[in-house]
């Protein structure tokens, strides 16, 4: 069991985007923290951190300007997590976040005031709040609509340059691409072993090689995301060195070389900050003790781990990281046994249509919170005094087609950290 001096001040139950911004807001006040969960979307992300960019989501409205768009789904929506906190707090959130990953050699770019236009794998174009360095040249070259290469590997699956160019080609007259053989690789081709190979000087040169002859008469040279695993901006460097061209990166489908950028960052930095990590191990129970204290059991059998935390902070996510379970009839919270907001028979999850325009109701269940952040019973009293939640568990936002998981998961974890310190 535990001894006293074990005992945390809290612990972050989840290890996507809101698990780890809960982790690092509430090291950064120095509290002793634990952090546990399996993998989560982090793992699968495109590197953007949005903010938020559709709505109405039945119409398809895409915004310029992030902070209009909450006003307007709060106004719409007050029951959307982001009527919880002020713009001034997601803002913060925002800036601390990616000032960390700063710090750990991961950086990022964009506006203050307005959506970043990027590239998507389909040739699409998405908006953003903030975006890789190293595929801030995607944007200025589809601003620019310069002439731009976009380059293609034999054997890669995920990512196609025909196709983006095709999506294009009435908007962009100027780009096109290369498939070329990837230097020393054959048969298929996974992006973080070319991530791993790309630290080579010389592979890289090799590569540059191959393409160069096909790039003359172009400014930019776009690559699926793999230039690199731990230094991607040095490896950027070194290519628009030798190519003399602008260089960009292009997320391919997840999952990318991205979401295990994002995973390293966290990995090195969390511990350095004092954080401790049980990773892949996820909370199997949960009792409150006389003080009030949680217990979390942790991982399963002979490598079960007691851990006693004065308050949690909830951030599993929905399906994907294991925050909601579905059974035959209805959708459960199976850390806490939380009461779940969602439709009333499990027939109603579904609109009749596969690609309903306004998405399906089940994408907006969740659990239901206060103002502070605290998870509610049936009756809206909060289940523990000392229980916060955060990230895509939270009800009343469907974060997917709403392009807001990032920056939801983000600033609801900062909220989250702020209120337990009440």
């Amino acid at each position: 069991m535990t001894r006293n001096d074990d005992t945390y001040d809290v612990m972050v139950i989840g290890a996507g985007f809101a698990g780890m911004a809960a982790a690092l807001f509430a090291s950064a006040q120095g509290l002793k923290v634990v952090q546990t969960g399996s993998t989560g979307g982090i793992d699968f992300s495109t590197g953007f951190i949005d903010l938020m960019g559709v709505h109405p989501v039945a119409e398809g409205k895409r915004w310029r300007n992030p902070w209009s768009a909450i006003e307007a789904v709060v106004r719409d929506f007050p029951k959307h997590p982001y009527g919880l906190l002020s713009t001034d707090e997601i803002s913060e959130a925002i800036d601390i976040f990616t000032r960390f990953l700063v710090e750990q050699g991961l950086e990022y770019v964009g506006h203050q005031e307005r959506n970043t236009c990027s590239l998507t794998p389909a040739g699409t174009i998405k908006r953003t709040y903030r975006v890789p360095k190293t595929a801030w040249n995607g944007s200025v070259a589809l601003g620019q609509k310069a002439p731009t290469l976009i380059v293609d590997f034999h054997g890669l699956k995920g990512f196609s340059g025909a196709q983006l160019v095709e999506t294009q080609k009435h908007h962009w007259p100027e780009l096109k691409t290369v498939r070329i053989q990837f230097p020393g690789g054959r048969g298929e081709l996974y992006p973080e072993h070319m991530a791993w190979a790309l630290a080579d000087l010389g592979i890289q040169e090799k590569m540059i090689a191959a393409i160069m002859p096909h790039a003359v008469d172009v400014e930019y040279i776009g690559f699926p995301a793999v230039l690199g695993l731990n230094d991607p901006v040095k490896i950027v460097n070194h290519l628009e060195k030798l190519s003399e061209k602008q260089i960009f990166e292009i997320p391919t489908i997840p999952p990318s070389i991205a979401g295990p950028r994002l995973r390293a960052v966290f990995d090195r930095g969390l511990p350095s900050l004092g954080v401790r990590t049980h990773s892949q191990k996820m909370v199997t129970g949960v009792k409150v003790l006389d003080n009030g204290m949680f217990e979390f059991s942790v991982g399963t059998g002979a490598a079960m781990l007691p851990v006693t935390a004065k308050k949690a902070i909830l951030a599993t996510g929905r399906f994907f990281g294991k925050g909601l379970r579905a059974d035959r009839k209805k959708l459960v919270e199976p850390v806490f046994d939380l009461s779940v907001v969602q439709p009333e028979e499990r027939g109603q999850w579904h609109a009749q249509e596969f690609f309903a325009p306004q998405g399906h109701p089940v994408n907006s269940a969740g659990i239901e919170v206060d103002e502070r952040l605290r998870p509610v019973d049936a009756s809206g009293r909060p289940a523990y005094a000392n229980l916060h939640a955060a990230g895509a568990i939270l009800a009343h936002h469907d974060w997917m087609r709403m392009k807001c998981g990032a920056g939801l998961a983000i600033a609801t974890a900062y909220k989250a950290v702020k209120e337990l310190m009440r």
